[in-house]
């Protein structure tokens, strides 16, 4: 039987730190340490997809992997496998008298990985309940030799993810990401074992307005501005989402059309928009009939329940017959009903309305924001709806969306981005033990690469919800988004990206002030903080020119923010400098503009915006500067 351990992270002694954090370490005992060469050895029920991603692990820490049927004498191998196989990886974790336990376990992606030494040598066998949940303990591996390939401690891992679907659904109202922005998501998305990516983007009229038409294959530079996307793109798209393992789910937008009885061919056009996409590489979808309004009328709720089934019952005469081939089978349809957020009703209607869904296959995905728009998931909420439904729930997550306050971004830790966004309960906390949820995803900022911060805080919670930890999950993202080496910088500029910047610099102020009241005027402290925040502005600007292309990508989603507070800093040490610089222009300045869409289907409309970080007190001390005579 398999006894759960307190989970194991940080110092040598003491296991690993990875992320997710992983539901069990058991040191072993002793190091091993890689040779040059490494083979791997798959079972036939390993896919070509953890192959190649197994390659790539090893490949980038220096190894030279070498697929193979055979073990080479002396050399590190590593061995992929599916439970119950009988195959070399199977036979392996029978050898090593591992215990096979959490396979029985109800839970998603299971899998145990080990890493032994053999004279010294190490060798890595990593067992999964198929090629998926092998995939995900390649993120493990891929950690665990970012600390190096020699000396590591031996250890086995039992793991599992406590939610079968995890990731993100980019269903904001704004400007698309970019096809190098989807992608570059995806990869990020696989070393932290994220699978589904909902593609519902509000301002693509592909999703919505034009619905029943197929993507072009060519665009203006205007229009890939504001992410349009062509069918070459969106192939490109998909090729990489199959790579990473991510299920990309293209949903359609049909609107009214999905419950006007007058729309008899509204299936028809669905399936012949499906059809386009399936060629593009598209192997799951969506539906979403949201914010069009809410229908009572029970004929109507029936009419959708059955449009529902019936989309299904098509989906799968297509393209999941027996005899189809694996690469080409559709998984279940995912749906995003008009009544998402149930308190828009009383309990009878909200209950009629679920419970017409419930009449629809079981293996479809139906979709809520909880009681709330913007509530955060919680086990209230969830068993109100799947006693309604009869099955468990899947949740639109709007966190941490900023589609309602788009000057604003939402990079630091959960609570305190709870705190920050205006529509979500500040009070709201995180459930330890989530229950009656199948799916969470994630709706994230119109910023997609500062988005990985919270998304990645959501793969930790959404793995394993026990041990998640908030501030120390925020440390981590902070590393994981832009790596060591800025670190500290992005920890330091980070609450001034905020529009609330008083636990930023407010006590400083505060204390300057004070010294002022006191007849000892001292701007010491204040000023090296206003440097200290100058100079890591400069390192982050430094992303620009970066050889990384994530890199790159972060540096251009977070410029307005980042170069107004390098501008304003700057003028405030100059000030205190006694350099008397002219006031900047910070509510009507080019530097700090940005653009974002409103509206969805043919009420699409483009906006510039000026971003708004540091709007408290930072603004509130440049101004008080250039009202003093001296400054003491």
């Amino acid at each position: 039987m398999l006894v759960l351990l307190s989970v194991f992270t940080g110092s040598a002694s003491e296991g690993y730190t990875i992320y997710p954090v992983p539901q069990q370490q058991v040191m072993q005992g002793g190091e091993a340490s890689f040779t040059s060469r490494v083979s791997v050895i798959a079972e036939p029920g390993i896919d070509q997809v953890t192959i190649d991603r197994a390659v790539q692990v090893l490949s980038e820490h220096g190894l030279a992997a070498v697929v193979t049927k055979r073990a080479v004498k002396g050399a590190s191998t590593l061995l992929l496998g599916v439970s119950g196989s009988r195959g070399i990886a199977d036979k392996n974790i029978t050898a090593l008298k591992l215990d096979r336990a959490v396979f029985g376990m109800p839970k998603y992606d299971r899998h145990i990985l080990n890493l032994t030494s053999q004279g010294g040598v190490a060798h890595v066998t990593i067992l999964g309940e198929n090629t998926d949940a092998a995939f995900c303990g390649l993120a493990s591996l891929e950690q665990m030799l970012d600390r190096g390939t020699g000396n590591l401690p031996c250890v086995t891992l039992y793991d599992w993810a406590d939610i079968r679907n995890r990731g993100i659904i980019e269903g904001y109202y704004g400007v698309p990401y970019t096809a190098q922005v989807t992608k570059d998501l995806f990869r990020f998305m696989a070393r932290y074992k994220m699978n589904t990516y909902m593609y519902g983007a509000k301002s693509d009229p592909y999703h919505s307005r034009y619905w029943d038409a197929p993507y072009p294959t060519t665009i203006s530079a205007e229009q890939l501005r504001i992410g349009y996307l062509t069918q070459e793109m969106m192939s490109d798209i998909t090729s990489v989402a199959h790579a990473t393992k991510v299920n990309f789910i293209w949903a359609i937008h049909p609107g009214k059309a999905f419950a006007d009885p007058a729309q008899t061919d509204v299936l028809d056009r669905i399936m012949a928009k499906f059809e386009s996409m399936h060629s593009l590489g598209v192997r799951q979808f969506g539906v979403f009939v949201d914010d069009v309004g809410v229908p009572s009328d029970p004929a109507i709720l029936k009419l959708c329940a059955d449009n529902l089934s019936a989309l299904q019952q098509r989906i799968d005469m297509r393209w999941n017959k027996a005899d189809a081939m694996a690469t080409d089978t559709v998984k279940p349809l995912h749906y995003v009903p008009q009544l998402y957020a149930f308190s828009w009703v009383n309990r009878d209607r909200g209950r009629e309305f679920f419970e017409s869904l419930g009449s629809t296959p079981e293996k479809l995905n139906i979709y809520i924001t909880g009681r709330d728009v913007w509530s955060v998931p919680n086990n209230e909420d969830l068993a109100i709806v799947k006693n309604w439904l009869g099955r468990e729930v899947s949740w639109w997550w709007n966190y941490p969306c900023n589609d309602q306050d788009p000057t604003k971004l939402f990079v630091m830790d959960t609570y305190t981005n709870f705190r920050d966004e205006t529509h979500i309960n500040s009070l709201s906390h995180i459930e330890k033990r989530i229950k009656g949820l199948n799916t969470l995803i994630i709706n994230p900022m119109q910023q997609g690469e500062l988005s990985k911060i919270a998304l990645f805080g959501v793969a930790d919670y959404s793995w394993n919800s026990r041990a998640f930890d908030n501030y120390e999950n925020w440390e981590a993202a902070v590393v994981a988004v832009v790596g060591n080496e800025r670190a500290q910088a992005f920890k330091k500029i980070a609450p001034y990206l905020r529009y609330y910047d008083n636990d930023a610099i407010g006590y400083k102020i505060d204390r300057y002030h004070v010294s002022i009241e006191r007849k000892h005027p001292s701007h010491a402290a204040l000023l090296a903080e206003l440097r200290e925040v100058n100079a890591a502005c400069k390192e982050i600007e430094a992303m620009e020119h970066s050889a990384s292309e994530s890199d790159r990508l972060f540096y251009a989603d977070v410029r307005p923010w980042l170069l107004k507070i390098d501008d304003m800093t700057a003028e405030a040490i100059a000030l205190f400098e006694g350099k008397n610089p002219a006031p900047g222009n910070y509510t009507d300045n080019p530097r700090y503009r940005f653009e974002s869409l409103g509206g969805m289907g043919a009420h699409i409309s483009l906006r510039t915006l000026t971003a708004e970080p540091s709007a408290q007190r930072l603004p509130e001390l440049l101004k008080w500067l250039h009202e003093q005579d001296t400054i003491k």
